[in-house]
């Protein structure tokens, strides 16, 4: 039995006012909801973590829904007859801001919101849908309703461990959840002597306990609540407190990803639902595509690895999927009691198994075990793979296992069918930077949507008639440009002001219990299993401290400024880890004179580049050669050039910061 798919479209939104995108003409907005019944025996949904305790209907099917998003040009016959599906990150859109540079908070309703109109004008259908099921209902947030797993009839109990970090001052009280918009695991007992409250500065050190009366179940008013923590004069500011604690009622949150196979399944493939229902998008697909950034490009890489780009009557789901900035994780969701959005970090949530064994596309030996594994092993059914990610993704996230043997550090084959580019010298969230930074360096807000395009329309090229990217891009320990932490950090010019980091974020084989295969965490906090660490390595950098390896930009190849994709948090914060996902950027000095008096080792900007017209020029070369190559689209060259006319570099009261590139259409 395969799976019912009903849509229940509530409204039809035109957007931008009707304005015509180009030859694909207006667009509008398909909005409401999906909703799925599910067969719990078929066996390509039999490694979700507690289906067998989800209620079933009178058919004998596991039922869930979703919030669904389709932005379509009205006329369908004047698209691209391409699907995107954006896998939203905490229920926010995010293909608009990768390919369209709209803004943070752009609302696929207003002209603005489309930035420069990339996937439009280009003709892309765009689905959205609900797949994170802890998410609560809020405006503009895309959610789904899953099941909760009962045993016999009652819900399920267990424990949890929570991490909360307050990055500002006055913070008393958070949602056992760590966010006002999760669903909270509520405590089973008030009692604080009944649940363990620890804290400290850096993660590597000991915890400390709070004594019970210290701390409390409570809302920030103080009144009693089972899904408040409460701490007595606050939580220190980037300190790190660790919540363990007995809750019940856990979701089958392994449904979310499934429901998104099976979404696009329908869409592509039937006609009409199971209701009758006429789908709107019936016959129109030629190919379907993915995308995901940050935690939803780890949705991506999971769907694939778990063998979800084949639909329960074995057709292929996505002919391509585009991952960026994933580091070597996957998500790990499909658990009880899942908190989705975790993941980690050196400083953050260091022991979340977001980036678990294995890391690679291609077959590779693990370090700890037995395993061979890989993200693509069922090539009838496994999409080209388009993957991006930045250097912070090395100095945070364990990128290098991506393309690495995890037993000697090796280079690795990477798939013909897969291609890695690494942003060289790029942040996390390129030029999207979250408000209420406690970085000690100015954030390296470097527009990666340039690279991104380009290689984004190379996967549809690649998919549509064969036609192979340009060959992957990423640093490598055979030349000497993918090196240990300390090797990077010697090699790194000595700039006045900056610190350094002390090391990437670790990686330790850690013992989360003996049914962790099987979606339980019974050990908390997990333990590093002594003598086993993952061997993580970073790009080597130039003389100027900016990468040598990768997809290296105009404002790589004609710098103003040493970008890096690490930050160190400021004193009062937890001071010398590193800071959040940000990025970092020193700019040169101006002149010769400035440079010397300052000690700066680095070449100013009038010694690079002589005038403003030698500056221009020198992006112009690089934006040219990249198009060349078929790294870089003409229009994203003409808009590196125009941002390079805009600003002198030389003038003393031009702000020295990685260029801004319009966002309008050509």
């Amino acid at each position: 039995m395969t799976t019912e798919v009903r849509l229940k479209i509530e409204r039809r939104v035109d957007v931008a006012d009707g304005h015509s995108f180009g030859t694909a003409g207006a667009y509008e907005r398909l909005v409401g909801k999906v909703h799925f019944a599910l067969d719990p025996n078929d066996a390509r949904n039999q490694n979700v973590v507690d289906l067998e305790l989800a209620p079933r209907n009178s058919a004998g099917l596991v039922e869930f829904s979703g919030d669904l998003d389709i932005l379509k040009p009205v006329d369908l016959a004047l698209g691209n007859r391409r699907l995107l599906y954006d896998v939203n990150n905490r229920g926010g859109k995010t293909s608009l801001r990768a390919f369209n540079d709209s803004p943070l908070d752009a609302d696929p309703t207003t002209l603005t919101s489309f930035g420069n109109g990339y996937l439009m004008r280009n003709g892309y259908t765009v689905v959205w849908s609900g797949w994170q099921g802890d998410l609560l209902p809020e405006v503009d947030l895309l959610t789904a309703e899953l099941p909760e797993a009962l045993q016999d009839g009652k819900r399920l109990r267990g424990t949890v461990r929570q991490e909360f970090i307050a990055d500002e001052e006055g913070i008393i009280s958070m949602p056992v959840s760590g966010g006002a918009n999760i669903r909270c695991y509520e405590t089973l007992d008030l009692d604080t002597s009944r649940s363990s409250l620890t804290v400290r500065e850096h993660e590597q050190e000991a915890r400390v306990p709070l004594a019970a009366a210290d701390w409390a179940f409570a809302d920030p008013s103080g009144n009693p609540s089972a899904a408040h923590c409460f701490v007595k004069g606050g939580f220190k500011p980037g300190w790190i407190y660790e919540l363990i604690y007995d809750t019940e009622g856990s979701r089958v949150m392994g449904l979310g990803i499934v429901g998104i196979r099976d979404l696009m399944s329908f869409l592509r493939y039937d006609a009409v639902d199971a209701d009758g229902t006429a789908n709107p998008l019936a016959g129109y697909a030629e190919k379907a595509y993915s995308y995901g950034q940050s935690l939803s490009s780890r949705v991506v890489r999971q769907l694939v690895y778990d063998g979800y780009n084949e639909d329960t009557g074995g057709r292929r789901v996505f002919d391509a999927v585009y991952s960026h900035t994933s580091g070597g994780g996957r998500l790990f969701a499909n658990m009880r009691f899942a908190q989705v959005g975790r993941f980690p970090r050196q400083h953050e949530e260091h022991q979340w198994p977001s980036e678990r064994y294995p890391f690679a596309y291609s077959p590779v030996p693990d370090a700890f075990s037995n395993e061979v594994d890989s993200v693509l092993k069922r090539p009838e059914s496994d999409p080209l793979v388009m993957h991006t990610h930045t250097n912070t993704e090395y100095w945070n996230r364990h990128a290098s296992l991506g393309h690495t043997d995890p037993r000697t550090g090796d280079d690795i084959a990477i798939p013909e069918t897969v291609r890695v580019y690494v942003l060289a010298s790029a942040q996390h969230m390129g030029t999207n930077v979250l408000p209420g930074d406690i970085s000690q360096q100015l954030t390296n807000n470097m527009n990666n949507g340039p690279a991104m395009r380009a290689a984004f329309t190379n996967m549809d090229r690649w998919a549509s008639d064969g036609t192979p990217p340009p060959a992957s891009l990423v640093p490598r320990r055979a030349d000497g440009t993918l090196v240990g932490a300390g090797e990077a950090l010697e090699a790194f010019p000595n700039v006045p002001g900056l610190t350094m980091p002390a090391a990437p974020s670790s990686l330790p084989y850690f013992d989360y219990g003996p049914d962790f295969n099987k979606g339980i965490i019974s050990e908390h906090p997990p333990k590093a299993v002594a003598g086993q660490a993952y061997l993580v390595q970073v790009p080597q950098v130039d003389s100027d401290g900016n990468d040598i390896a990768g997809l290296r930009t105009p404002e790589i190849v004609a710098p103003i400024g040493t970008h890096f994709g690490w930050n160190i948090r400021r004193n009062g914060f937890a001071e010398g880890d590193l800071s959040l996902l940000n990025g970092g950027f020193v700019p040169f000095a101006r002149t010769k004179a400035e440079r010397e008096a300052s000690g700066d080792p680095r070449l100013s900007i009038e010694e690079r580049y002589g005038t403003h017209k030698g500056y221009v020029r020198a992006i112009a070369d690089a934006a040219s050669a990249l198009v060349g190559e078929g790294r870089l689209l003409q229009e994203d060259a003409d808009r590196y050039v125009e941002a390079a006319q805009k600003r002198n570099p030389l003038d003393p009261n031009a702000p020295l910061l990685p260029l801004s590139l319009s966002k309008a259409a050509p």
